[in-house]
């Protein structure tokens, strides 16, 4: 086991975790936005707070969850980690020639800030919705004579404030760059980096940024024009 340990503590192993995560923080956000476009029917909330329900009280579901958890703290410490010995071997910082700064994009060389803000959009996020929902007051809707939490109730009055809603659409733009860049680096660091494969990895990188970013940050605006 030592060498499993050693492996996975080494710099190409840390990396490699980083990637496997990242993978799997993306499939989690593919899965999340498909429930949050519940919001956008025009039911009441009914489809929203079903789907909900499910995905607090189904035993595979939360046990899925605990391990979404588990991946995101283990994804933030294992950047911190990596960061800290990228300084700790070029302790000199120094500028940028022009031919350097071309070959790497903003968001390559800002992941770490904007990992950062992503935090606390994520510590905002769950205490409005996730602890709510788990020991908040949430009234509720019946349902087929089932009593369901009406947490469309709550993300609603959520998307009433234009603050909130401008506060949730520049921080999925902070998302979208995020993936830009994080997207390409997993597969390139799983080994996928081919003059063949790697312009249809990043074109689909860039797709799924941009069409996850926006389409998570369409919803509380349309909420919010709705009224």
């Amino acid at each position: 086991m030592k060498w499993l340990v050693d492996m996975l503590t080494s710099t190409i192993g840390r990396k490699l975790i980083m990637a496997l995560t990242g993978l799997f923080l993306i499939l989690f956000l593919t899965v999340h936005l498909s429930g949050n476009l519940q919001l956008l029917k025009d039911d009441g909330g009914k489809a929203f707070n079903i789907y909900a329900e499910f995905m607090t009280t189904f035993p595979l579901i939360k046990v899925i969850s605990i391990g979404n958890f588990f991946f995101i703290l283990l994804h933030i410490y294992t950047s911190i980690v990596l960061t800290q010995r990228n300084r700790a071997a070029r302790p000199v910082q120094y500028a940028y020639l022009a031919g350097q700064s071309t070959n790497s994009s903003w968001a390559s060389r800002n992941m770490g800030l904007l990992g950062t803000l992503i935090l606390v959009f994520l510590i905002v996020h769950l205490r409005g919705y996730w602890y709510e929902m788990h020991f908040g007051g949430i009234p509720t809707q019946n349902y087929g004579g089932k009593e369901v939490k009406d947490l469309y109730a709550v993300v609603k009055e959520s998307y009433k404030q234009w603050w909130y809603v401008a506060f949730y659409v520049i921080s999925m733009a902070f998302v979208g760059f995020h993936l830009l860049h994080g997207f390409q680096s997993a597969f390139q660091t799983l080994g996928l980096n081919h003059k063949k494969y790697t312009p249809l990895i990043k074109a689909v990188g860039y797709g799924f940024a941009i069409i996850v970013s926006l389409g998570f940050a369409l919803i509380p605006m349309v909420m919010f024009l709705k009224g």
